[in-house]
């Protein structure tokens, strides 16, 4: 990332902490003001989040769980989504929404800026081909604004982070990436070569667990579970990779961390590195 925004590896991804499917307040605020207290007591200084996570709700906790904030907390935030009254989420990428994303997730972290804001453009869990100039250019205005220090983008491909570097630099791609979904094996390469954060999301698969044999087969033989597994294989694939797996626990946000000092042996990564073939 930029010299000002030095992060922990592993990361912390807030989206769980909403209600099912991501709408509404979870069961227990309290768990979730927890679960945020132990990631910040755990050393991580990395939270994903977005006001359409919720909506609202989110941000909220968090800025109940931690604010003021401690000074090396660095929260990214995305844009170019929003959710209707039934939960769907609707593309909103014209520049009134934008703005208004923008100052809505400041509202609602207290911020006075944002330190990353992602434009997502994409579709679930793939690019959408296409131009992406104009939406990116209301947020390259907003961080001349001073209201965003750093710009991003989120389920792009090749050409599109092309288009955005042409207007203003960037310095995280959030695509989905896991073990066994590698489609931007080469993007991964590409950006780390320009010193440029890749932070998959849904890497443990998502709304449906990884689930394989060789997966199954490494952790038993190294003691360890499956997700743990397939987090450290992220983090030993490059160096730019940065992660922000979610849970809504706290035990589970601990055998998270753990996976960042599980270091996986030679053979292990050839047989992992099946499970894409």
């Amino acid at each position: 990332m930029a010299e000002d925004l030095t992060v922990t590896r592993m990361g912390y991804g807030a989206m769980q902490l909403a209600g099912p499917h991501v709408f509404g307040p979870p069961a227990d605020p309290d768990a979730a003001v927890s679960v945020l207290r132990e990631v910040v007591r755990l050393g991580i200084n990395h939270i994903d989040t977005a006001d359409f996570y919720g909506p609202v709700v989110v941000n909220e906790l968090i800025r109940e769980a931690l604010h003021p904030y401690p000074d090396d907390l660095r929260i990214v935030t995305k844009v170019g989504s929003l959710r209707d009254a039934e939960g769907n989420w609707l593309p909103a990428l014209a520049p009134e929404q934008l703005r208004q994303a923008v100052h809505d997730n400041l509202d609602h972290l207290g911020l006075d800026a944002l330190d990353i804001v992602n434009l997502r453009v994409g579709g679930f869990d793939r690019p959408t081909p296409g131009p992406i100039s104009a939406p990116f250019t209301v947020l390259a205005q907003l961080q001349q604004e001073r209201l965003i220090k750093h710009l991003g983008l989120s389920t792009v491909n090749a050409e599109q982070i092309a288009e955005a570097q042409s207007i203003a630099p960037i310095v995280c791609v959030q695509n989905f990436y896991n073990i066994a979904n590698r489609d931007d094996d080469d993007l991964v390469d590409s950006l780390a070569a320009q010193g440029i954060a890749y932070v998959p999301y849904f890497p443990l698969g998502g709304f449906s667990p990884l689930q394989s044999e060789e997966l199954s087969a490494v952790a038993t033989r190294l003691g360890t579970t499956p997700m743990a597994v397939a987090l450290a294989w992220l983090l030993q694939r490059s160096p730019n990779i940065l992660l922000i797996p979610g849970t809504s626990s706290v035990t589970h946000l601990r055998q998270n961390v753990s996976a960042a000092a599980l270091n996986l042996p030679e053979d292990a990564l050839t047989e992992l590195n099946r499970i894409a073939s």
